[in-house]
């Protein structure tokens, strides 16, 4: 079967007698799929020209340099905003080498961009952005004897998952927005999730990877034994113009001869640890191994090394089996001090979710009642999770758990009863929460990993800011660490919510702050050093899966020491000579530092201006003001309706473009009325190119976890635009869509003859922007409402002969009629497809019309 989006898309043709056909996979064909595929949303001043025109001759994709796409692709999930140098979208590796070699001559940096889901900000940068998720997301081959798959860098974690599935494999790591994020993205960050308890960081599950190198050239890196590493290395001395390949070799064989023994000493020992070049990993499989793999060396360097085209990574088993439970607790420091006796039982994870983010929870649509049937008093939660070999098992581990850890536990009960060992602990949880059935397991991890949107529908201001939510300290000291953190932030007079995974030790701390004031950038900075420290005091790393990006690159070098940066900055200069990959993540130079408090995308320098007076209620929403600003840019927008369920949003979908997410619409409008776009949101061009494809379904306010309702806000802006601009006749047309058809029918026959006339589709698309292959079914005089009405009364009504109808009412005109099948909209003056098709055979139904 094939599942590429190409194939996947529905589109529509007719046969002579104007049914729909469809192709061999039974998806509608549409002949003018083709010559509109390409959806066209430019926008804006085009920004140099002449590169653009450079790339156009070299790449097979997309090349954008317009004002509206680099505004798109100028923010991610992070709190930062940085305009690109333009967009390609490319379709191959070839694609990728020929931007890359372009570029590395002209001295413009290149950014591998996926999702757009970065929390720490490596996903905006001035440079060039190739948008590897649009194209290059095959999913190229799996061997389920081996179990390895090979994919293309854009293909999103739970796409690649569901393709797996029936081999009963997975890809193991699993962030929260795994329906959203990419398998490029998830080499680029080093990814785990929720589950690492379990399993590894992305690192963990490379095999091979095809790789672009800075200079455009193509090549592979798998594994490579150190003999031949070795000899790769020495060749450099021996050519007198060494490729960067060679230079890549000797550079590694130089950290395996001279630097291992600062790597063992500064690394913290941590399973989720993110932070800088993954030197520890590289160390690790030299000695356990005796060879080392350079596809590894990139998880987690942010596309500052080496740019990912194809991916051939490990997979696992998927469990045969899970059982869930949610403890409650009064408090989120009972819950931190229950962490090390639940570790004890061997779940495969443990989440937590403080007050906060319940508060919060409780307001949103989708969540609210989740969060009402917990017990009274409930504070806190701990999500707890049991891989099984069966669901008997999994009930068995749950029973085991509630006994040790639920008040009244009775020690002396046998296990077979359901209660295993005990802990010495003393018990903190009030209440517990249990799930079995797949659908409830579901929901209770749906509400966990929406936990940042969550948190951002708060309007306002303040905001939960995003720079200190990926720190990693062992799970024992977890108390310890959070109680010191809350006295920082007291100290900042600002709390934060606690959630995410309390069994690795890596808490999402997120902190209320408003940047758009000077006291609000001067805390964020203060609590970042803050944090630093105290993750340093607890033997923690200042990122345990988010990266480091522009959030926290600059602590790079508190962390590992003076001796280990300079050699993050060798092992760069060795990869990327003119350091034009992604610059300043990871490590920086020191003419160009990287500060965690410069291009945010709330500052003290921004500003914004409606320009004109909202005439719809926004109280609930802090003001029009506050749902322009509220989305942050997840991309729950942005997914595939079989991964992420629900609505959101059926233009991307249909489109696969950026503008066509609730995402691009919303950053593009609070870009038109910051001031970031040169256009106002009352031009022809911005209402059309960015709000009217938005088909107001409300899809958005009901699946953003955040509560963005673009349908609203597109009301309120075209409202405005019509009043300025007037209401044109397209607008008009379909507004009033009964009264014309109703007209069309009244003329009929002579309004079917003027739209057969030659010219008449081209002109209905010029003037009404019906498409011209648009076919429409005849008018005809007697409609479908004028015959109902006219038919008579059946003789016998629905009452029992002779029984008295009930006062006041009569029985329906057609109620002893056979069933009709329409084939098309009733709409007066459109007239119906054929009515004597009987029911199909089964279908309960009988007769015909």
């Amino acid at each position: 079967m094939d599942d590429t989006p190409e194939a996947s898309r529905a589109t529509e043709t007719r046969d002579e007698g104007g049914r729909p056909t469809t192709d061999a996979a039974g998806r509608w064909e549409d002949p003018a799929a083709e010559e509109r595929s390409d959806y066209d949303y430019e926008g804006g001043e085009v920004e140099r020209p002449d590169l653009l025109a450079a790339l156009e001759r070299r790449v097979e994709g997309e090349v954008r340099f317009d004002s509206y796409t680099r505004q798109l692709y100028a923010t991610d999930a992070s709190a930062y905003e940085r305009l690109p140098v333009g967009v390609v979208a490319p379709v191959s590796t070839d694609d990728v080498a020929a931007v890359v070699e372009y570029c590395a001559g002209e001295g413009i940096p290149v950014l591998p961009r996926g999702g757009g889901t970065s929390l720490a900000g490596q996903a905006v940068n001035e440079a060039v952005v190739l948008d590897c998720k649009r194209h290059m997301d095959d999913l190229v081959s799996v061997d389920p004897d081996g179990a390895q798959a090979t994919a293309g860098p854009g293909i999103t974690l739970a796409r690649l998952n569901d393709r797996l599935e029936p081999h009963g494999l997975k890809f193991a790591p699993d962030p929260a927005w795994g329906d959203k994020s990419v398998l490029g993205g998830c080499i680029g960050n080093n990814s785990t999730g929720s589950h690492s308890l379990k399993y590894e960081k992305a690192d963990g599950y490379l095999e091979e990877c095809e790789v672009v190198l800075a200079d455009g050239t193509v090549t592979t890196f798998g594994w490579l034994d150190l003999d031949d590493l070795r000899k790769r290395a020495a060749a450099v001395a021996e050519v007198p113009d060494p490729s960067l390949e060679q230079r890549v070799y000797a550079e590694v064989a130089r950290i395996l001869d001279e630097e291992v023994d600062e790597i063992d000493a500064r690394y913290p020992d941590l399973k989720r640890n993110v932070s800088g070049y993954g030197l520890d990993r590289l160390v690790a499989d030299a000695r356990d191994h005796g060879a080392v793999n350079l596809a590894r060396l990139l998880a987690g360097s942010e596309g500052t090394l080496a740019i990912v085209t194809e991916a051939t990574v490990s997979l696992e088993p998927i469990p045969e089996a899970k059982s869930v439970v949610m403890l409650t607790y009064d408090g989120v420091m009972a819950a931190m001090r229950d962490v090390s006796p639940i570790l004890e039982h061997d779940p495969s994870a443990v989440e937590v979710m403080d007050d906060v983010f319940l508060d919060l929870a409780r307001e949103t649509a989708e969540f609210g009642d989740l969060v009402r049937d917990l017990p009274e008093g409930t504070e806190s939660t701990l999500l707890v999770e049991f891989y099984a070999d069966s669901p008997e098992e999994g009930r068995r581990k749950v029973a085991d758990l509630l006994a040790d850890r639920l008040p009244g536990a009775d020690p002396a009960r046998d296990p077979a009863d359901g209660a295993g060992e005990t802990t010495d602990d003393p018990v903190h949880a009030v209440d517990a929460l249990e799930a079995y059935d797949p659908d409830r397991q579901a929901r209770f991890w749906k509400m966990r990993k929406a936990g940042l949107p969550i948190l951002l529908s708060r309007t306002g201001d303040e905001k939960h800011v995003s720079f200190i939510e990926d720190a990693a300290v062992p799970a024992d000291r977890l108390p310890e660490y959070v109680a010191d953190l809350r006295d920082l932030l007291s100290a900042h007079d600002t709390f934060a919510a606690y959630y995410a995974h309390a069994g690795p030790g890596v808490l999402h701390v997120r902190p209320l702050l408003n940047l758009k004031t000077e006291a609000g950038v001067e805390a964020m900075a203060s609590i970042a050093e803050g944090v630093t420290d105290l993750v340093l005091e607890y033997g923690g790393s200042v990122s345990g899966e988010h990266g480091d990006g522009r959030a926290r690159t600059k602590f790079n070098r508190k962390l590992y020491g003076d001796d280990l940066w300079e050699t993050f900055r060798d092992l760069k200069t060795a990869f990327d000579p003119d350091w034009i990959l992604n610059p300043g993540q990871v490590v920086y130079p020191e003419r160009d530092p990287t500060e965690p408090t410069e291009h945010l995308r709330f500052d003290p320098d921004y500003e914004f201006d409606a320009g004109f007076d909202p005439v719809l209620a926004w109280e609930n929403e802090n003001g029009f003001q506050g749902m322009v600003e509220l989305c942050h840019g997840c991309a729950g927008c942005a997914g595939h309706q079989d991964t992420t369920g629900g609505v959101m949003c059926p233009t991307y979908r249909a489109a696969e473009e950026e503008v066509t997410t609730t995402r691009g619409r919303a950053n593009m409008l609070r870009a038109a009325m910051d001031g970031d776009l040169p256009d106002d949101p009352f031009t022809d061009e911005f209402v059309n190119e960015v709000l009217d494809l938005c088909v107001g379904c409300k899809g958005c306010k009901r699946d953003c976890p955040s509560g963005v309702d673009m349908a609203k806000l597109k009301a309120e802006v075209v409202h405005e635009y019509h009043r300025r601009e007037g209401v044109s006749l397209r607008e008009r047309l379909f507004a009033d869509v009964e009264r014309v058809l109703s007209l069309g029918s009244a003329l009929a026959p002579a309004s079917n003859w003027a739209m057969d006339l030659p010219g008449a589709g081209w002109a209905m698309e010029k003037t009404v922007g019906v498409a011209h292959e648009r076919s429409f079914p005849a008018f005809r005089r007697n409609t479908f409402p004028r015959r109902r009405r006219r038919r008579p009364a059946p003789r016998e009504s629905r009452t029992r002969r002779g029984a008295p109808r009930r006062q006041g009412r009569t029985a329906s005109p057609t109620a002893a009629a056979p069933p009709t099948r329409w084939d098309c909209s009733t709409t007066p003056g459109r007239r119906p497809g054929r009515t004597s098709r009987p029911w199909p055979p089964g279908s309960g139904r009988a007769g015909t019309s």
